[in-house]
């Protein structure tokens, strides 16, 4: 991925500048670009028709632009081009269990985007992004499976989001009152990680035999999915 375009550091708005817990955030490009490249799905927060709506989708990213898709009917999608959003992403790492519920947490890796996004209508781009989208959740399946015809790329809208203004959070670490009054109590403290990882490929019912996962599939079970 191409991330030598933008400055390596985040600038700060009005809407990025970190208020409250700014110890956990960060100004790093690289901890943006990290937090993206590990996951693939999102939350896209739009208003449609006044009323402030808030969809799961997937994404892509290149270092540039996050892309994401949707139905040329998506009200959400139809509403996304001509309004500021904001996209999130969010991997959570574990539950802080501290000794008091007043100071339970949870260690994550966190990026709100912000923008207005614009429609993508260049064909190459098009393709180019829905690639990016399609890699980024499971790399290798772009060669592998059929691409796109005619058809089905005008019945699909693909909207492009610059990560030019963004914010990052992060917490990482154990409680924070190993070294306060509730010190004293002797209750259990700590951390109670948490990963998530794909499983053994599930073939289609309807899939003849004698046809395995191919092996950037079937490579990626039991390992990480953020």
């Amino acid at each position: 991925m191409n991330h030598s375009e933008l400055p390596p550091t985040l600038p700060q708005t009005d809407l990025t500048r970190h208020r409250r817990l700014r110890e956990q955030g960060s100004l790093e490009r690289a901890e943006l670009n990290a937090i993206l490249e590990a996951g693939f799905t999102c939350h896209l927060g739009v208003a449609v028709d006044g009323q402030t709506t808030v969809v799961p989708t997937v994404y892509g990213s290149d270092g540039q632009n996050l892309y994401f898709h949707g139905s040329v009917a998506s009200r959400s999608l139809v509403a996304s081009p001509h309004t500021r959003v904001c996209i999130t992403v969010t991997h959570v790492d574990g539950l802080v269990l501290a000794r008091s519920v007043f100071e339970h947490g949870v260690n994550y890796r966190s990026a709100m985007i912000y923008g207005i996004p614009r429609l993508v209508t260049d064909a190459e781009e098009k393709l180019a992004g829905l690639r990016c989208l399609t890699e980024q959740a499971a790399p290798g399946q772009w060669d592998y499976a059929r691409q796109p015809n005619r058809k089905e790329l005008a019945a699909t809208s693909l909207l492009a989001l610059s990560l030019e203004n963004a914010s990052v959070k992060v917490r990482t670490g154990a409680p924070d009152d190993g070294d306060g009054p509730d010190a004293a109590l002797g209750t259990w403290a700590g951390v109670l990680p948490l990963t998530t990882t794909f499983g053994r490929p599930e073939a289609d019912p309807a899939l003849p035999e004698g046809i395995a996962a191919p092996a950037h599939i079937a490579g990626r079970a039991h390992s990480r999915a953020n």
